[in-house]
C-alpha cells in the first residue's frame, strides 16, 4: 500500500508523535512518505525531521508562509499519487479537502471534528468516542473509533536519580509533575495556584514543555517551581516524578496519560474529554475543571497517602494493533 501523511506544523507534540509513529511502523511493510513544513525540518530539539525512520520518504515543503503551503501539499500529492493520504490537524486537512486525485483522504480527528477541515475528506479516525457526537451522519459510516497508543519508550538509565539530584530533590520529596505543551488549554496557571495554596511537607512540582504561556507562567510561579522547557525525552522526567497531574481545560484524548501510566505514574486528573475516556484506567476521582480549591485537595489528599507505582493495563493501547486496526481501516475504504 502506497501511503502519504501531511502534518504541516512545526512543533513536535502529541499529534505530532502520532503521525511519526504512524509512518515509521507503517513503513516497514508499505510504501509510506510524509510532507512536513519547512520550520518542521529545522535542527533544534523540536522538530520534527529528526524523529522518521530512513524508510520514510520525506517531502519537506518549501513554502514558509502557511496559506502557500496547502497549495504546495496539493502539488506534491498529485506527484506522490498515493493510495492513501493521511491528514493530520490543520492545515494538512485543509490541504486534504480540496484534492482532486484519486486517493481516499483521511484525517485523524486529534482535536474534533471541524466541518471546514473534515466534511469532504472519505474517513475520519476518531481517537475518543465522545467525538463521534459532532460528526455528521453522512460520515459517521465512514468512520473508526481508534483509540491512540503508546509506544516503548523507557527512561533513560539513572535518569530518575539524576533529575532530582540536578533540582534539589530529596529521596524522601514527592514530586509532583505536569508534562506539556504550556498553553492555555492545558491549564497549567490552575495548577501553580493550587500548588502554591496546597499545604504538603517536602512536596515539588515540575511543569515540562515549552509554549506560548512558558514566560507568563514561569513569572507567576515560585522559584522553586521546576519549569526545564521542552524535553526531547519525556520518559526522563515521568520517571522521576512521584505524581503525575493533568490539570488540562480540553484534553481531546491525553496521550500523556498514557505515558504516565506506561511510567506506572499515579494520577491525578481534571475531567477533560481524555480524562473521561480513560477514566476506566486513571480510577482517582476527576476533579472539575479550572477549580483550583478542589485541585488543592486533590493534591493534599493524594499526597498525604504513601505514593507509590501502579500497574496499569496498557495491552489494548500498544502501537502495533491500533496500526493495524488503523490500516484495516484504510483497507475498507479502499474495497
Amino acid at each position: 500500500m502506497k501511503i502519504t501523511h501531511l502534518i504541516l506544523t512545526r512543533n513536535f507534540a502529541g499529534s505530532e508523535r502520532y503521525a511519526m509513529e504512524l509512518a515509521n511502523l507503517q513503513s516497514r511493510p508499505h510504501d509510506v512518505s510524509i510532507l512536513i513544513s519547512p520550520q518542521a525540518a529545522e535542527s533544534r530539539p523540536d522538530a520534527l525531521l529528526h524523529r522518521l525512520d530512513p524508510s520514510v520518504k520525506v517531502f519537506v515543503l518549501k513554502n514558509k508562509l502557511r496559506f502557500l503551503q496547502i497549495y504546495e501539499a496539493r502539488r506534491l500529492l498529485k506527484s506522490i499519487n498515493p493510495d492513501i493520504a493521511h491528514g493530520h490537524l490543520n492545515r494538512a486537512c485543509r490541504a486534504l479537502s480540496g484534492y482532486a486525485g484519486a486517493c481516499k483522504r483521511v484525517a485523524t480527528l486529534h482535536i474534533h471534528y471541524k466541518r471546514q477541515q473534515h466534511e469532504k475528506l472519505d474517513g475520519l479516525i476518531a481517537i475518543a468516542r465522545w467525538q463521534l457526537a459532532d460528526i455528521p451522519a453522512k460520515l459517521l459510516g465512514h468512520t473508526a473509533q481508534i483509540d491512540n497508543w503508546t509506544a516503548d519508550n523507557p527512561a533513560g538509565a539513572g535518569k530518575r536519580q539524576s533529575l532530582r539530584a540536578q533540582h534539589g530533590i530529596k529521596p524522601a520529596d514527592v514530586l509532583i509533575g505536569a508534562l506539556g505543551r504550556t498553553v492555555d488549554s492545558k491549564g497549567f496557571d490552575t495548577l501553580i495556584k493550587a500548588f502554591r495554596q496546597a499545604d504538603i511537607p517536602n512536596a515539588r512540582l515540575a511543569i515540562v514543555g515549552s509554549g506560548k504561556a512558558w514566560e507568563k507562567l514561569r513569572a507567576m510561579a515560585e522559584p522553586d517551581i521546576i519549569m526545564p522547557g521542552f524535553c526531547p525525552t519525556p520518559a526522563d522526567w515521568l520517571s522521576a516524578f512521584d505524581v503525575f497531574v493533568s490539570s488540562a481545560r480540553s484534553e481531546p484524548f491525553g496521550l500523556v496519560f498514557l505515558e504516565a501510566m506506561d511510567s506506572g505514574l499515579p494520577i491525578i486528573a481534571t475531567a477533560s474529554q481524555g480524562a473521561q475516556h480513560l477514566h476506566h484506567l486513571i480510577q482517582t476521582p476527576l476533579v472539575p475543571i479550572d477549580d483550583a480549591d478542589s485541585m488543592r485537595m486533590a493534591l493534599e489528599s493524594f499526597c498525604g497517602l504513601p505514593v507509590a507505582r501502579r500497574q496499569y493495563d496498557l495491552s489494548r493501547y500498544r502501537i502495533e494493533p491500533k496500526a493495524l486496526e488503523i490500516e484495516a481501516f484504510y483497507r475498507s475504504l479502499m474495497a
